[in-house]
């Protein structure tokens, strides 16, 4: 019996029919906490509506408000067969070495002197391309100086379609790593790159060359406006021909750049102001 009272009990708490009440609650009462709720989560909803747009309208779509830049921007060199920084391969084995000029016919095909005529212009050299807005008018979007794979010469691929590679003197193709509104150089002195091995490696290197000649990046492509106020920006590139290398041994190699207000990286960032690759060129068949 007492089983039976308790199961009673129960049905009356999910629905009692003498008060209409549904788990405890009149339908009138259920209706307030549900009107209070619903109120309750709109004023949520609106007050971080509101939030959002009132920061938003403090942003440049253009470029960040506030930049935690490094001092000391970072480099990568193409091609980049993976992480590790390693370009390997065996002269005698074409498809060791073709892939390494596949990957650099692809990264070059923006810069080919076509496209870059279509889309951008031939700038006055070593000075500052600037372009300031206009008090509150945005001068957008920002014209971008030409920066024709043919610069590139014995590395540009047209010359040696297999960018050096066939006959053991390989190009690598450095880049500098964008950064908005960065003047690198002053006083007129473009930054540039030189390359060298590491201490134990250095009577292995031999020769090198650079395209642009001294490894130049022209001061004409600076500053950096942003993705979006510089769609058409085409970040400048420098070559290093390798001429002369030891082969079949391991050659550690590091290009840095030079700069006269850029500050040489520190040992905790190995790609602050300069990128090391190892490059080994067989000969064995």
């Amino acid at each position: 019996m007492a089983k039976d009272g308790e199961k009673g009990e129960w049905r009356e708490f999910i629905w009692n029919p003498r008060t209409r009440e549904f788990l405890g609650r009149t339908a009138s009462s259920w209706g307030l906490i549900l009107l209070f709720y619903v109120v309750f989560y709109i004023f949520l909803a609106g007050l971080f509506a509101l939030t959002m747009y009132v920061m938003l309208q403090t942003l440049d779509e253009h470029k960040p408000t506030w930049q935690d830049r490094l001092s000391t921007p970072g480099m990568v060199i193409r091609p980049k067969a993976d992480e590790t920084f390693e370009i390997v391969y065996n002269t005698q084995n074409t498809e060791s070495w073709d892939m390494y000029a596949q990957a650099l016919d692809k990264f070059l095909g923006p810069y080919n002197d076509s496209v870059q005529a279509q889309k951008n212009d031939e700038c006055t050299p070593d000075q500052y391309f600037l372009q300031a807005d206009s008090g509150e008018v945005k001068n957008n979007p920002k014209r971008s100086c030409q920066f024709n794979r043919t610069f590139l010469q014995d590395c540009s691929g047209i010359r040696d379609r297999y960018y050096g590679y066939q006959e053991g003197k390989p190009c690598i193709i450095i880049k500098l790593n964008r950064v908005i509104g960065m003047l690198p150089g002053k006083d007129g002195q473009a930054p540039y790159v030189t390359c060298g091995a590491k201490k134990e490696d250095s009577d292995k290197i031999g020769d090198l060359q650079y395209f642009p000649p001294n490894g130049t990046f022209n001061l004409m492509y600076y500053p950096y406006y942003g993705k979006k106020a510089q769609v058409n920006y085409s970040q400048p590139l420098v070559a290093v021909k390798f001429l002369n290398i030891t082969a079949n041994e391991d050659v550690n190699v590091e290009c840095k750049i030079n700069a006269n207000n850029i500050p040489i990286g520190s040992d905790r960032d190995k790609f602050a102001g300069r990128v090391p690759f190892k490059l080994r060129i067989n000969t064995n068949k």
